[in-house]
């Protein structure tokens, strides 16, 4: 009775747990960039009551005879899968169409995204929502990006383009399937100024949530990969559009009503078990 007791109360954790996980996804149905969760369950220890026996001349072999000791969360997985495309016209807002990831930085930590609903503040940088740096590579004389990540910037190009005279003034740009920031200058010429970053892990799922749909490297993730878009996986990036949420609604409500029976199976289990131990104190009354 006491194991049905403690078996009841490991279910209502677990159930509790992906019913923390499904509400959070509910909660981030219209969230850019954000990547759902599912939660994995995986039975406890088991009591063994009696262990297997070997066949001999005499008789055949016997299994075990073991009693579950509940349940407990295995995994809480994420979902990386492609989230539907918005359009916005805005030529900061980047969507990425593959397995990579914008890199940013916040104070001196290098952070991951796949929300790339960018703007430029206003020293030019261009940066989230949140205020994070959108990083990029510098690019040689032949459009090769070179050297290690800086921010993405339109209006501090004199190190990037060192020939760009002192006078001339950048007067339009857009971004390109390739990361690219292509600036028209007050001279007539049209030149390539940075080019975006773009990392790439062996194990996206070992990503360490942060806040602000942003993710960290964590010792299973791997390290990250960077390199630029159309590369590999990474994909290409596609202005003016965002990437949405990939939480589908239909399969959340579902999962919302499995654990809320799973909750309630397991309480009922708590509940009988306390009736049979009340009977079993009134046997002497």
């Amino acid at each position: 009775m006491l194991r049905s007791l403690f078996a009841g109360i490991s279910g209502l954790r677990a159930n509790q747990t992906a019913l923390d996980v499904t509400g959070n996804n509910i909660a981030n149905a219209n969230t850019i960039g954000y990547k759902s969760s599912s939660t994995i369950f995986s039975d406890t220890l088991s009591q063994m009551l009696t262990g297997a026996s070997a066949g001999n001349a005499t008789r055949g072999g016997t299994n075990p005879i073991q009693v579950g000791l509940g349940v407990q969360v295995a995994h809480i997985l994420g979902n990386f899968t492609q989230g539907s495309t918005q359009s916005t016209g805005r030529s900061t807002d980047l969507m990425l169409e593959g397995d990579g990831f914008f890199v940013t930085t916040m104070g001196n930590e290098q952070l991951y995204t796949r929300a790339g609903a960018f703007t430029f503040d206003e020293t030019g940088t261009l940066v989230t929502p949140t205020g994070a740096r959108v990083q990029g590579y510098a690019l040689d004389a032949t459009g090769a990006p070179t050297g290690g990540l800086i921010d993405v910037s339109k209006t501090d190009f004199s190190a990037v383009l060192p020939a760009v005279g002192a006078t001339t003034t950048l007067t339009s740009y857009t971004i390109g399937s390739d990361g690219i920031l292509r600036g028209v200058f007050s001279d007539g010429v049209q030149r390539d100024m940075v080019q975006l970053a773009i990392a790439d892990f062996n194990n996206p799922q070992g990503l360490e949530r942060v806040g602000q749909t942003s993710f960290r490297e964590s010792a299973n993730s791997g390290l990250a990969q960077l390199g630029i878009a159309s590369e590999g996986s990474r994909g290409k990036i596609t202005a003016g559009a965002l990437e949405m949420s990939n939480v589908d609604l239909s399969a959340e409500f579902t999962n919302l009503i499995l654990a809320q029976r799973g909750f309630q199976a397991s309480s009922r289990v708590i509940t009988t078990s306390d009736q049979v131990l009340e009977d079993l104190v009134n046997i002497k009354r």
